[in-house]
């Protein structure tokens, strides 16, 4: 075999600095409701993995890009109602100051070149292959406008670490998610799915039954087959819960 740098790393964490760490998770642990519902969407953030569980049995899991650490992904709990076709995407407020309006002043092609175009007194990018959101995305209400969707840039699940997006959950496998959310539905077979993930405008689908989201943050778990898993504190939140754990232990 051979020992990576990354291997190496690893094997010299201290025993002490692991035991903190589950410690840490453990406590997360009492934050997520007692009682699951049986159908439901986990995000783990550190793990970038999405996964779907239907009664206690693991339904599908895929690859996920999570927020960077200037634009951190937000833990909540929501439920997942609408499936959104060939979406248009909105330009958030601050990434038209601080991206697009500089980019208009430089070029002022730069819409049309990106296939963007003034909706009011914002930007919005046109439903197609090169739209941010890529073919569809997944609604689940919420405060921080964070939502699921697909993505044109497919290269970045390659990588080992996946923080690289502006706070919301690019999935690398979108379409099978929809057709598994859909497929009780007989007006949605998978060739309907393909032609709305190909149209050139937006098409928005309401859920019979609204799926619950769990956006969470754990950086030790023990998976299905009883193994003990690590993964890098992406977002540095152990040290600081881990010094209030000890701190009410009196440790």
């Amino acid at each position: 075999g051979f020992i990576s740098r990354t291997l190496a790393d690893e094997m010299n964490v201290p025993l002490d600095k692991r035991i903190e760490t589950i410690l840490v998770n453990m406590e997360r642990c009492r934050w997520v409701p007692q009682q699951l519902q049986r159908q439901f969407i986990l995000v783990n953030i550190p793990d970038y993995r999405l996964y779907v569980l239907e009664k206690d049995s693991l339904v599908m899991s895929m690859k996920v890009v999570v927020g960077k650490s200037q634009n951190k992904t937000v833990v909540f709990t929501g439920k997942l109602q609408y499936i959104v076709f060939s979406p248009y995407w909105n330009v958030p407020a601050s990434i038209l100051r601080k991206e697009i309006l500089p980019a208009i002043r430089r070029n002022r092609h730069y819409l049309a070149a990106n296939h963007m175009e003034w909706h009011g007194k914002s930007v919005r990018q046109l439903p197609g292959p090169d739209n941010a959101l890529g073919r569809v995305k997944f609604l689940f209400p919420n405060s921080h406008s964070i939502y699921l969707h697909d993505t044109p840039s497919k290269s970045l699940f390659e990588s080992p670490s996946r923080a690289f997006s502006h706070g919301c959950i690019r999935i690398a496998e979108p379409r099978k998610l929809a057709v598994y959310l859909l497929r009780d539905d007989p007006e949605w077979p998978d060739s309907c799915i393909d032609q709305a993930m190909n149209r050139s405008s937006e098409l928005t689908v309401t859920l019979s039954k609204p799926v619950p989201v769990y956006i969470t943050y754990f950086t030790s778990w023990v998976s299905r087959d009883g193994q003990l898993q690590f993964r890098k504190d992406v977002y540095r939140r152990d040290e600081q819960l881990a010094s209030l754990i000890l701190e009410k232990k009196g440790l």
